[in-house]
């Protein structure tokens, strides 16, 4: 059992949010696959939230089977933060976590994101506020700093302690590195010795189960939570749970799982966005599953065009005949086919003969809104 305030969890792995892409039918799809329980959605506008946008209405859209949830708030007002978390606290969110890292410009310029790492005493304030007015958990996810200069985690860590935060999530990377360069264990770990009475959640390259073993080890961090990792393989919460129970690392998805999983998902957007926007919005994710598909050239310039569910299985259907050139009887790829494993950034060292064939997990492309 895992605790985040009075919130009781089953497990210590946890969803991060990544804007487009953590939403209802990409959590659901997750959830059926196992080994996460608190998920998070998109980031959101505190302000455009109790405007009732739509579109901020739209991204904390949840059900029965998604639960419990944490919905990410950005914004720089005091008043805005502390009503915006009351609100959700009244639909029956099981949690609310600030957007302390975002390095997007549109989010820092409000005073929001990883703006907030530069200004210890507002940003203490802001929370203070919002954890005197819920009752239910608030966490912040943060960076290590603003630069390298600037690496103000750990008494962040400490101020949002004092202010009545259930835990920290932190990125093992500065505001100026992005999502580039290495992720930095010793950081985290100094965020995770600075507070005595919180969980403090590591984050950044979580790509593997030995990569989740190795930052929870280096680092004493309470748990893990996975973003892009996530989108490229949903089972990665299911294998971390039962490789920290076992010490065992699990066997690949089969592809015909991976099939089953990638029809899943189609389905689920459909269901909560529309035939429509659902095969616009799957159009972006698609791509995602095919990166352990092996050859997959067609399918990706064919899937960026798909309308409809007959298009999604028309798609699918020429490419499951054509890939068969390149597996043998059993389905399986020939070697010369076969990929490479992830290598987390922080890996490097406890594997460098395998250096020069990591693969990088790029950025997803966002809505333009957002990002």
């Amino acid at each position: 059992m895992f605790s985040l305030g009075k919130l009781k969890l089953r497990s210590n792995l946890f969803l991060s949010p990544l804007a487009g892409y953590t939403n209802l039918p990409f959590r659901l799809v997750i959830r059926e696959i196992g080994g996460v329980d608190l998920c998070t959605t998109d980031l959101v506008n505190a302000r455009s939230l109790l405007e009732k946008n739509p579109k901020a209405i739209k991204l904390i859209e949840t059900n029965e089977a998604d639960s419990p949830l944490s919905v990410q708030l950005f914004g720089g007002v005091p008043e805005e933060m502390r009503d915006a978390a009351a609100y959700l606290e009244s639909v029956g969110m099981s949690s609310v976590d600030v957007n302390m890292g975002c390095p997007v410009p549109k989010v820092t310029k409000t005073g929001g994101g990883a703006s907030m790492m530069t200004e210890l005493p507002k940003t203490q304030a802001l929370i203070r506020a919002m954890t005197d007015a819920i009752s239910i958990p608030v966490t912040a996810k943060m960076r290590l700093g603003w630069d390298e200069k600037n690496l103000t985690a750990p008494d962040l860590a400490k101020a949002l302690q004092d202010a009545g935060v259930a835990a920290i999530f932190v990125h093992g990377r500065t505001r100026a590195q992005g999502f580039d360069g290495t992720v930095n264990l010793d950081g985290i770990r100094k965020v995770v010795e600075a507070v005595d009475s919180i969980p403090v959640i590591g984050n950044g390259d979580v790509t593997t189960v030995e990569a989740a073993r190795v930052m929870i080890e280096k680092t004493g961090c309470a748990g893990v939570s996975v973003g892009r990792g996530a989108f490229y393989n949903p089972w990665i919460f299911s294998h971390i749970s039962d490789y920290l129970k076992t010490g065992k690392t699990p066997p690949e998805p089969t592809f015909e799982e991976r099939i089953r999983v990638l029809r899943r998902h189609y389905e689920l957007m459909v269901e909560v966005f529309g035939e429509d926007r659902g095969s616009v919005t799957f159009r972006k994710v698609a791509p995602w599953y095919a990166k352990r598909f092996g050859p997959v050239k067609p399918f990706n310039q064919a899937i960026v065009r798909i309308n409809s569910p007959t298009d999604f299985e028309h798609v699918l259907g020429e490419y499951l005949e054509w890939r068969k050139q390149f597996t043998d009887d059993d389905g399986e790829l020939l070697p010369s086919y076969q990929l490479s494993p992830m290598i987390a950034s922080f890996m490097q060292e406890e594997d460098e003969h395998r250096k020069t064939q990591r693969k990088i997990i790029s950025v997803p492309k966002g809505p333009i809104e957002v990002w």
